[in-house]
C-alpha cells in the first residue's frame, strides 16, 4: 500500500517546544505506508526556508503561493513567478478565497487569486485552491481566468457537492482532510460518499486539523492513513483500493512530481 499526503506544511510542524525533525516525521509516515508528500507554501517570505528544509528529500515536493489569509503585504507577482519556476515546485498555491475568516479584504484576495491562476497557466503547473464561504466567487474566477487549462485541487474540501461537481467539470480534484472524521461533519461525509474515486485525494494539512483518533494533537503526515481509512470506510472500499486511487490521482494531477 502506498499513500500520498497531498497537502502538508512540514516547515510548520513544532512538536510542542521542540524544533521539528523532518527526517523523523517522514520516517514515521513511511512506516504507515505514506511514501510521498506535497509541502505547501503559504507566504512568499517563508518559501525559501521551506524549500531549503525539504530539498534533501526527493519524495517531498513543493508548491509556491500566498494563502488568501496571508495578504499582508500582498502578492509580489514578479517574485512569485520566479519562485514558482523552481524545479522542485510542482504546483501553484495555496491560493484562493476565504470569506469566513477574512471577508473584509475580498477584493485583495480576488486579485491575488487571479494572479496565481495566470502564473499557473504561464508555467503550466496545477493549482492548489483554498476556498471557504466563497463558492460563487471561487468558481467564477476559476472560469474567468481559465483555471481549467491547468487543473488542480480544491484542498481540505468542506463545501457542497454542487461546488465539487462544478470544479471537477473543470478538471479539478477534491482533497479530503481530517475534517471529514469530525463528529460534526455529517454533511461533508455525505459529500465524500458521492464523490468519484477517480477525483479524490487525501491530505493532512499538517500541523493543523488532526483527524480522529488524534484530535488534540499536532497533526502530521503519518495521520493521512487515518484520513484514508475513514474515507475508504465511507465509500465502502478497502484501504488498499482507496490508496491506489488517490496515489494514482496525485501523480496524474501533479505531473512534475516523479515517483522514485
Amino acid at each position: 500500500m502506498l499513500l500520498v499526503d497531498s497537502h502538508c506544511h512540514l516547515d510548520r510542524l513544532s512538536y510542542g517546544d521542540k524544533q521539528v525533525d523532518i527526517p523523523s516525521v517522514l520516517a514515521k509516515a513511511q512506516e504507515r505506508g505514506v511514501g510521498y508528500f506535497l509541502c505547501v507554501s503559504v507566504t512568499q517570505d517563508q518559501f525559501p526556508t521551506m524549500l531549503e528544509a525539504i530539498s534533501p528529500y526527493p519524495n517531498v515536493f513543493a508548491s509556491c503561493g500566498v494563502h488568501p489569509l496571508n495578504q499582508e503585504p500582498g502578492v509580489d507577482v514578479a517574485r512569485l513567478r520566479v519562485q514558482a519556476a523552481d524545479p522542485k515546485v510542482v504546483a501553484i498555491g495555496e491560493t484562493g478565497l476565504d470569506y469566513y475568516y477574512s471577508p473584509e479584504n475580498k477584493t485583495v484576495q480576488q486579485e491575488s487569486f487571479r494572479e496565481h491562476i495566470r502564473i499557473a497557466r504561464e508555467l503550466n503547473k496545477p493549482l492548489i485552491i483554498h476556498t471557504r464561504d466563497a463558492q460563487v466567487d471561487t468558481l467564477r474566477i476559476m472560469a474567468e481566468e481559465g483555471a481549467e487549462q491547468v487543473g488542480g485541487v480544491l484542498h481540505c474540501f468542506t463545501e457542497s457537492l454542487e461546488m465539487a461537481e462544478a470544479a471537477m467539470a473543470m478538471g479539478f480534484y477534491i482533497s479530503i482532510s481530517g475534517i471529514a472524521t469530525f463528529r460534526n461533519a455529517k454533511a461533508l461525509q455525505e459529500v465524500v460518499r458521492a464523490l468519484p474515486l477517480e477525483r479524490l485525494l487525501v491530505e493532512t494539512d499538517a500541523p493543523y486539523l488532526a483527524p480522529v483518533p488524534h484530535r488534540g494533537q499536532e497533526n502530521e503526515p503519518a495521520f493521512v492513513r487515518d484520513v484514508a481509512q475513514f474515507v475508504a470506510d465511507l465509500k465502502e472500499v478497502s484501504l488498499d483500493s482507496l490508496a491506489q486511487h488517490t496515489t494514482r490521482n496525485f501523480f496524474e494531477l501533479f505531473t512534475l512530481a516523479k515517483q522514485n
